[in-house]
């Protein structure tokens, strides 16, 4: 009986962490044009994070301002480190608001908030072009960085 009881408290603990990731994290209202999206990087993103999603030189080091340069975004960076929600909210609000909303309050971000130049279908779109050109290995960690992010939301 007790493996039944766990397998149902896993499989509600699934459901709950599917509701809330579906529920705090806006999905498109359309679906996402690649090419768009790419020419909304182009236009938005590149003159930071590289025209090939490749950063800024010396990415890993401070610069004499105290933040690190603009990270890529394609395999060799970070960002597939990181869940869908921490992914949308430093795009839309910011670093310094999105780390300070979780309490990181140490770390100097240099990255603006585009949420006032950006639908939340056009970050999403963004978003989705940069992950596209991700081997398997980092979509599948994201993905599983996606899941662990919402299941901490409960």
């Amino acid at each position: 009986m007790r493996p039944v009881m766990l397998m149902i408290a896993g499989a509600g603990a699934i459901l709950g962490g599917w509701i809330l990731f579906k529920y705090f994290f806006p999905a498109p209202t359309a679906q996402v044009d690649l090419s768009q999206s790419a020419a909304l990087y182009a236009a938005h993103c590149a003159s930071c994070h590289g025209a090939e999603l490749e950063g800024a030189p010396n990415w890993q080091r401070r610069g004499p301002d105290g933040r690190f340069p603009a990270p890529p975004h394609d395999e060799t960076g970070h960002t597939w480190h990181h869940g869908d929600q921490l992914l949308f909210d430093y795009t839309k609000l910011g670093g310094k608001a999105t780390l300070a909303a979780r309490g990181v309050d140490n770390f100097n971000s240099g990255m603006p908030g585009f949420g006032d130049l950006l639908t939340d279908d056009e970050i999403l779109g963004v978003l989705a072009f940069i992950k596209s050109s991700w081997p398997e290995l980092q979509r599948n960690h994201q993905e599983k960085m996606t899941r662990q992010e919402a299941a901490s939301q409960e």
